[in-house]
């Protein structure tokens, strides 16, 4: 009977060459099975230990207390405290390569800004690649700078200050914070999208800057729509339009350049980053708690008082928006031959 039922069963077929054998195959599974699950641990255990967040500058300015502000509700998701790290210097090139050389765990972010991650390395040598060295975790928030001019010029208007400055080309002064800076660029792009010509002076810093031109020492500046809007209201200065490529929510009737000048946009983003290479686990849950916090109706509601535009998003639009950045300000240095020593 045995002999019998063996004659009219199949064979086991054989494996294929390069196969693996049942055994095999078995032990394969097992060991997918073990570890499977660890991504999804590591995520959960993330994390185990306070995490640092290191701002490029130093305390008291808008970076840092947008900074401290999402870090604080941050710590209370995670149930570690999120460490506010200032260190400033060089433009934010300390903060910058302090975070680039830092493992990467997860513990150790970098809460950049478009000037120090995008514009810095396209006007000076960095000591580290603004893309190789990063892993983009998440844009937090985005502001328009604000033109904003001394009311003792006869304009009221984006239109008005082109026509003036085409008509008396390089008699009238722009200031900036400092060479290189946003603040820099954002006028050195309005000079060339609008054909005109304004000299530059630079300060060492956007409070001298905007205490010479309350002083009438110097005609227009592109600053910050949370020091511009004050000395708006009071009638000290005339805030001409917004940089952004839309109108600001909480601004609904302060006009764009480029509602003059198509195309035009100079928006300072606010976003964390981390050392190349880490964890996807770790990136996709810091992501998605900033996104959760961006939500909050009070947290909303303080960055628009301060002129803030709520961003989000996944880390593959923050890391298209790197890129085309650092490829948008290279052009206009090129362009503008501008040189930081």
């Amino acid at each position: 009977m045995t002999a019998a039922r063996s004659a009219i069963m199949p064979a086991a077929p054989a494996p294929a060459a390069g196969a693996p054998s049942a055994r095999g195959l078995g032990r394969a599974i097992a060991f997918a099975l073990l570890v499977a699950p660890v991504a999804g641990a590591f995520a959960q255990a993330w994390p185990s230990k306070p995490v640092r967040l290191v701002v490029p500058f130093p305390p008291g300015g808008a970076t840092d207390a947008l900074a401290r502000q999402i870090g604080q509700r941050l710590g209370d998701a995670w149930g570690q405290p999120v460490l506010i790290e200032n260190r400033g210097g060089a433009s934010g090139a300390i903060a910058t390569e302090h975070v680039a050389r830092q493992p990467a765990d997860g513990y150790a972010l970098l809460f950049a800004t478009a000037s120090t991650h995008a514009i810095n390395p396209a006007v000076s040598k960095a000591p580290f690649h603004p893309v190789k060295d990063f892993t983009p975790v998440v844009n937090v928030a985005a502001a328009p700078l604000g033109l904003v001019v001394h009311p003792s010029l006869p304009v009221k208007t984006v239109k008005d200050l082109i026509a003036l400055l085409r008509a008396r080309p390089g008699q009238l002064d722009m200031a900036s914070f400092g060479t290189g800076t946003g603040s820099h660029l954002a006028g050195e792009l309005f000079k060339v999208m609008g054909k005109v010509d304004m000299v530059h002076v630079p300060y060492k810093g956007g409070a001298a800057a905007m205490t010479d031109l309350l002083g009438g020492h110097v005609t227009l500046l592109f600053d910050t729509l949370s020091n511009t809007l004050p000395h708006a209201q009071s009638g000290k200065l005339r805030l001409l339009a917004s940089t952004g490529p839309k109108r600001v929510g909480s601004m609904p009737a302060l006009p764009t350049i480029a509602e003059t000048l198509p195309g035009y946009e100079a928006t300072t983003w606010f976003g964390i980053l981390g050392p190349a290479a880490m964890p996807r686990a770790v990136v996709t849950r810091v992501n998605g708690d900033v996104a959760r916090v961006l939500q909050v109706g009070e947290v909303r509601a303080s960055l628009a008082s301060q002129g803030f535009e709520p961003a989000a998003g996944t880390p593959e639009a923050f890391a298209a928006q790197i890129q085309a950045d650092l490829a948008k300000w290279a052009k206009l240095v090129a362009e503008a031959k501008i040189r930081v020593e």
